[in-house]
């Protein structure tokens, strides 16, 4: 039985028959290390190394709206943003768990696009879908665990030395373009020239590898989820170190968001293009690029010097001043 419009929802197939539309969904090729998958009350797998483990989740209404839903790329988002976590420990993505609650008038297609996103991040990164869970709810939310595995010494954040090279791997400030667009009522392909940054807040692209190239070198390391200055922030307090950040360095990397900013001017965004675009630098967040602290002599392919650390007060600075971390908090309380 399905709707008088003839759309499938979740009601109409049960939460058995919905789990079989989303286990359809994962490849059957035989995935390394795990030996009992989807489909029985628990997942086995056989991690080589040490267990890596984060949890998120991804709420409608708080993280994403509706009216501009893709599912596809909800699904990419919610892999990477975990998987990228995992990538930050200088850990190898070894399987992610997804569990899913959303109101009974959903339409099924929403959720298996929303897996084959999912199931395809997942592959990307090197990882298996193990299982997870379903439920009803008043939104759609959707929690992933991701688990990775670690031969070596985690790379945490507190390592980070005086005289280590600042270095980016990925983008940063991309997301927040594509959000404010977004925002502005400005649709994906209604000018391509602004897409980029709108697929990157839709769904971020990790470079996992580069984290990994990284991790033998780098004595500190996070994953850029919440803006440079709130998560080199973290790095820089929980390494006791100050991070000053190269000017040159950050409007490189804001040369590529002035289309956007522009594009908002034009609509009456206050504010001149490039102190927009640097901001989003600054401060924008969910490109889930990597943030890392090393010797300079060793940076690695694909990551670009952004600063230096120095001893002093622990904290970010440009040009001398002291900068406060703007990046979105879920709780006012931290703001």
């Amino acid at each position: 039985m399905t709707t008088s419009d003839s759309v499938t929802t979740l009601d109409d197939l049960g939460e058995d028959g919905v789990l079989r539309r989303l286990l359809d969904r994962l490849p059957r090729t035989p995935t390394p290390g795990l030996l009992v998958g989807p489909g029985d009350d628990a997942a086995v797998s056989a991690p080589s190394g040490r267990l890596v483990s984060t949890t998120d989740m991804l709420v409608e209404g708080e993280d994403f709206r509706r009216d501009w839903l893709d599912p596809r790329l909800l699904g990419i988002k919610a892999a990477a943003q975990n998987l990228a976590d995992v990538a930050a420990m200088g850990a190898t993505p070894h399987g992610l768990l997804l569990s899913i609650a959303a109101p009974g008038d959903t339409p099924v297609e929403l959720l298996t696009e929303l897996m084959d996103g999912f199931a395809a991040e997942a592959q990307r990164a090197g990882a298996a879908v193990f299982g997870g869970d379903l439920s009803g709810g008043p939104c759609i939310v959707v929690s992933v665990t991701a688990l990775g595995s670690l031969t070596r010494p985690p790379v945490l954040r507190s390592g980070a030395q005086p005289g280590d090279a600042v270095v980016l791997a990925g983008t940063i400030g991309h997301a927040a373009a594509g959000l404010e667009l977004l925002f502005a009522r400005v649709a994906p392909g209604e000018d391509r020239t602004l897409d980029p940054v709108i697929e990157v807040q839709r769904a971020p692209s990790p470079d996992y590898s580069a984290a990994l190239r990284a991790a033998p070198v780098a004595h500190a390391m996070i994953d850029a989820s919440d803006g440079l200055s709130g998560d080199l922030g973290r790095l820089a307090v929980a390494s006791g170190v100050r991070a000053a950040l190269d000017r040159d360095a950050l409007e490189e990397l804001a040369r590529p968001l002035l289309p956007a900013a522009r594009a908002l001017a034009a609509r009456g965004a206050p504010g001149r293009p490039e102190e927009r675009a640097l901001r989003w630098v600054l401060d924008g967040g969910e490109d889930h690029g990597f943030i890392a602290a090393m010797p300079g002599q060793s940076v690695p392919v694909g990551w670009v010097r952004i600063g230096t650390c120095r001893a002093g007060q622990p904290g970010v600075e440009l040009d001398g001043t002291p900068l406060t971390a703007r990046a979105f908090s879920h709780f006012t309380g931290d703001r």
